[in-house]
Parts: C-alpha cells; sequence; structure tokens
C-alpha cells in the first residue's frame, strides 16, 4: 500500500492489504500524554560561514529551532528532548529562555543523527511514542506534525515517516519502496545509486516511532556506510527486518519540509514564511496591499480591518488593533499601535501609539 498526504485534509490512499478500513481522510485524535519529542540541533552548519550556531539564525521573529520548538510544544509533549553539539552555550542559553522546560543533550563527537538519538533516548522511558525532528526545518506546522502522529497511531505501524516529493531532490535521503508502493528503505545522497537519485520522493527527517521498539532497534545501528556514522534512518528497515511495520506518509506541500543549510536557503525559508504569514492574515481579515513587500514576524498579533502599506516590517512582540493604518515604509517594533491610528513612512520602537494618532512621515 502507499499511504498519500492530499492538500491539507491529509487523506490518505491505501491498496492491498494493510490498507485503512473504509478510505478517505483520516480523523484527528488527541496527541497521547505519552508522547516523547527529540529535536536534532547538534550540526556544525559550516555552509552558513557565521559565528553563530545555524539554528540560532532568525527569520520573522524565531531562530530556526524556535520555530521547531514553537510547533512541536503546541503537541503537548510528556517530555522535549533538544540534542546540541556546535555552539552549545548559545544554543543552550537560548533554549533555556524560549522552552525552560526542555533537557539538552550534548552531542560532543557528532556521529550522525542515529548516534544523536542513541543520546537522547538515554533520558527517556521507552514508553509510548518518540517524534524525531531536525532543529533547522522552520517550515514545519503543529498540524501537519499532530497528522502525522494520528496517521501512525492509527496505522499501528511500528514506525512511520513524513515524505515528499521535492522538485529538486539533490542532497536529501531518497525513499525507496517496493513494488506495490510499500516503504523498502530510506537512502542517504552519498550512498544513493544513479537510479536512485532520479527519485524524487525525499526523506523529510520526521519520524515516529513506537518507543519500546525504537530504543531496541537502535542499539543495532552500525556505520557502515560512506559517512562513518549512523543513520537514524537505518532503524526502518531494521524494524521492518524484525517483522515490524514501517510507513510512508506524503505530504502534499514539500515546502513544509524545508531545512535550511546556508545563507540562500534561509532566505527562500524566509519568504515561504512571510508569504504563509500574510496570507493568514489576510484571510483573518487584515488588508495588505503588497504581500511581497511586507514583512511580519510570526509573533505579532494583528486585528482584523487593520490596513497595511508597501515596504512595512512588523515586528517583535507588536499588537495593532483594528481600524489602524500602517505603512508605507514603516517599521515597527515590539509596539502597540491602538484603534484608528496611522503611523506613516515612520520607524518605531517599543512605542504605545492611541487611539486616532497620527503619526510621521519620518518620524523616529
Amino acid at each position: 500500500f502507499r499511504h498519500c498526504v492530499v492538500a491539507s485534509t491529509w487523506a490518505f490512499e491505501a491498496q492491498g492489504p494493510g490498507s485503512i478500513p473504509g478510505g478517505g481522510a483520516i480523523r484527528l485524535r488527541t496527541v497521547s500524554s505519552d508522547l516523547h519529542i527529540i529535536v536534532l540541533a547538534a550540526g556544525e552548519g559550516t555552509r552558513m560561514k557565521s559565528a553563530t550556531p545555524k539554528v540560532l539564525h532568525s527569520i520573522c521573529g524565531r531562530t530556526l529551532l524556535g520555530h521547531v520548538i514553537n510547533a512541536v510544544s503546541e503537541l503537548n509533549p510528556k517530555d522535549l528532548a533538544i540534542v546540541v553539539g556546535a555552539g552549545r552555550e548559545q544554543v543552550e542559553e537560548h533554549i533555556a529562555e524560549i522552552s525552560p522546560k526542555a533537557v539538552t543533550v550534548f552531542q560532543e563527537k557528532r556521529g550522525g543523527t542515529g548516534h544523536a538519538t542513541q543520546l537522547a533516548l538515554a533520558g527517556i522511558s521507552p514508553k509510548g511514542s518518540v517524534l524525531v525532528l531536525a532543529g533547522d526545518t522552520p517550515l514545519l506546522t503543529t498540524q501537519s506534525l499532530s497528522q502525522l502522529i494520528s496517521f501512525h497511531h492509527n496505522g499501528g505501524f511500528s514506525a512511520s515517516v513524513m515524505t515528499a516529493e521535492h522538485p529538486d531532490p539533490t542532497g536529501y535521503g531518497r525513499i525507496i519502496r517496493a513494488d506495490d508502493g510499500s516503504l523498502l528503505r530510506i537512502v542517504e545522497e552519498k550512498d544513493a545509486t544513479d537510479a536512485d537519485k532520479i527519485i524524487f520522493e525525499v526523506n523529510s527527517g520526521v519520524y515516529i516511532f513506537d518507543g519500546a521498539l525504537l530504543a531496541s532497534a537502535i542499539t543495532k545501528l552500525t556505520a557502515n556506510n560512506s559517512q562513518g556514522e549512523l543513520y537514524l534512518t537505518d532503524v526502518l528497515e531494521i524494524m521492518r527486518q524484525a517483522g515490524g511495520e514501517v510507513a510512508a506518509a506524503l505530504i502534499d506541500d514539500y515546502v513544509e519540509t524545508l531545512g535550511v543549510n546556508d545563507r540562500e536557503q534561509l532566505a527562500e525559508s524566509g519568504a515561504y514564511l512571510r508569504d504563509r504569514i500574510n496570507s493568514d492574515l489576510m484571510r483573518a481579515g487584515v488588508t495588505i496591499t503588497d504581500p511581497t513587500t511586507t514583512w511580519i514576524d510570526a509573533t505579532a498579533n494583528i486585528e482584523s480591518d487593520v490596513t497595511i502599506y508597501p515596504g512595512t516590517a512588523i515586528l517583535g512582540n507588536t499588537t495593532i488593533k483594528s481600524g489602524a493604518i500602517i505603512g508605507p515604509r514603516t517599521t515597527l517594533e515590539s509596539c502597540t499601535v491602538l484603534e484608528g491610528a496611522r503611523v506613516v513612512e515612520s520607524n518605531c520602537v517599543e512605542a504605545i501609539i492611541g487611539k486616532d494618532a497620527q503619526v510621521g512621515p519620518y518620524s523616529y
């Protein structure tokens, strides 16, 4: 069988043995209180060419890691473990600020995703389910993660992986399926054959496992690959050979699975997130006359019937009340703008702008 995610409804198609009874959309169920989450954030990030650890680079008001933590925190996990490595002190300080209940695990020597997961599992009870994902995937949403968890539980799988059909799969692990569409294995780019490399379905790096089975299977990993590392992807094959059922859920929007490895990808992810935020606000009744030049942080709060003109940036914990008019060419950073106010061609920082006030042009 092959499980496919269709649009945002996560309807799955299944053929043959093991198909979902009744077909159609899978109903979301409440996330289990026995959900454990591991975020892998130990990478060097050398391609960023920066003194700042990769996961601490920011887009739309949060760090890359901050976006991931925000998405998984809404799943109400029993515990959250974050594997850190490069820039340990900076990353741990940031985690303490935004997610004080999270536990950090230090991966002193980078030994692959399997090794990082082994370290994190040492402090987790194997009871329940374990969700594993990367700390550099800021576009993942709570909804998609919740639906993956529901898919995994409803299917009774030993392990499930979120996949996507990427228009340029270079650099990603490829999803290898059997003739009947079932998941066989995941092949990393550096271990892929020429035939594997023409496959467009890729591994998103998001997995959910039966905790007890993961704890057992991960001890069987070997570093017999071109990188000399322990691959978490190999756990799927170990589980399958042991008689477990592993599945791949193909998400329709590959954008959610995009990771960030360099400045170009950082900008690309920022633009996607900008468009998502602006789209959500416009659907909620905010007028944005030029969305491509309007940057609004995910942490801002904007009411309906606000109008935003081109060249505007709304940053930090800014709140804008109904009827306000902002821009053009205006920056608001952690401001409060009350009803009916108008702010034109101005730069405002931590300001409270009163009801029906007129600010600008050219005010600081």
